[in-house]
């Protein structure tokens, strides 16, 4: 690495670096000042707030680091062309591809840095984040939902009429089993209660029928079906499906590691749950981030690289407005693809900024003095 090369990325890291601190800074006082009330009603001390506030910043963090990286660039190379320092490269026989080789390594070490933290290190931190904010910022979550039917298994199917998470309670529940289109087994319970201790369910009222095979030697082997009818106040079993599933999915996804994702997006499709884009969008929103990053760099040089009659203040302007158009096409595409839209899966969703901010950073690129 020249030394030139690493005068910029001294410069680019540091002014990345300095402006994360400063954006954390003014968004964090500005929330602690929105949430002071709810902090006093929850009659918290300070060190449940400070330790809050630990796991908050990252998230803001991994937030707004695409942006920020955006607007580092801009100002660093804004600065270097006001000071005439990108002709002089120019002039000295330097291709503008070699001018932005310093900014993408730049962009290679905070993508790196990012992709881990987004995937496995801030997920755990927003584990105690998000539960902290369903405990004492929330409203008292009552799950309201009716007619649940639940696929537990490939041909098992569950049902409930209503849950009280509450008391942990599930009404009018059943599970039946098929085979070859066939009901086989089916177990019924006027209701089902979580047992804390045995972290067992108990069904009260429950009734179980399975069909059976059986053969008769009548001349010849011939078989058929009876029906077994069982009984009971009170049974202790095993379900597949646990409360956790009924409390708050309130920002649940944030606080899911990358293996975490995918094996609950498994879960849910094995299911036939709906919902599931919501999680699929977060996880491939955290694979496209790095791209993102080098995208944003790319047009960043290009649109301050050359020397402007207005000063640094034009370039840095229009680096705003470029990246609040950017979060403008993120925002609208991620909801899309959150609403189960057809025509827009989350697969394409999440890559539809990058690839318009793309082609515009290509065809930006046809016009820059090189």
């Amino acid at each position: 690495m020249k030394l030139l090369d690493k005068y910029i990325l001294k410069n680019f890291l540091s002014t990345f670096f300095f402006v994360v601190l400063i954006l954390l800074a003014i968004i964090t006082v500005i929330d602690m000042t929105d949430k002071m009330d709810k902090f006093a009603k929850a009659q918290l001390s300070s060190g449940q707030i400070a330790l809050y506030y630990l796991d908050f910043v990252p998230w803001i963090g991994s937030l707004v680091a695409p942006i920020t990286i955006f607007i580092a660039t801009v100002y660093i190379c804004a600065r270097m062309a006001g000071h005439t320092e990108i002709i002089a490269m120019l002039s000295s026989g330097m291709s503008f591809k070699r001018i932005v080789v310093p900014f993408f390594i730049g962009a290679a070490i905070v993508a790196a840095l990012m992709f881990v933290l987004n995937g496995w290190v801030i997920p755990n931190s927003n584990k105690r984040r998000v539960a902290f904010e369903v405990q004492y910022l929330k409203n008292k979550y009552y799950f309201d939902k009716q007619n649940i039917h639940i696929q537990v298994a490939t041909n098992t199917y569950l049902y409930l009429k209503s849950y009280n998470n509450t008391n942990q309670t599930g009404y009018q529940f059943s599970m039946e089993t098929f085979q070859d289109n066939k009901l086989m087994e089916k177990l019924t319970a006027s209701r089902i209660e979580w047992d804390t201790a045995k972290l067992k369910w108990t069904l009260r009222d429950w009734r179980l029928k399975r069909v059976e095979k059986i053969f008769r030697t009548v001349g010849t082997n011939t078989a058929g079906d009876t029906t077994l009818v069982t009984t009971g106040t009170e049974l202790d079993t095993t379900l597949v499906i646990h409360p956790k599933e009924f409390e708050s999915d309130y920002r649940k996804y944030d606080g899911m590691t990358m293996n975490e994702l995918n094996e609950h997006i498994r879960t849910l499709r094995s299911r036939g749950s709906t919902g599931i884009e919501t999680y699929e969008v977060e996880l491939y929103t955290r694979y496209t981030a790095p791209f993102t990053i080098f995208i944003l760099v790319f047009m960043g040089v290009i649109v301050s690289s050359r020397k402007s009659r207005g000063g640094t203040g034009v370039q840095i302007a229009l680096g705003f407005a470029l990246s609040f158009i950017f979060i403008l096409f993120f925002t609208l595409f991620r909801t899309y693809a959150e609403n189960g839209s057809e025509s827009l899966t989350p697969q394409i969703s999440v890559w539809i900024p990058n690839i318009i901010f793309g082609a515009v950073a290509l065809w930006m690129y046809k016009y820059v003095p090189r």
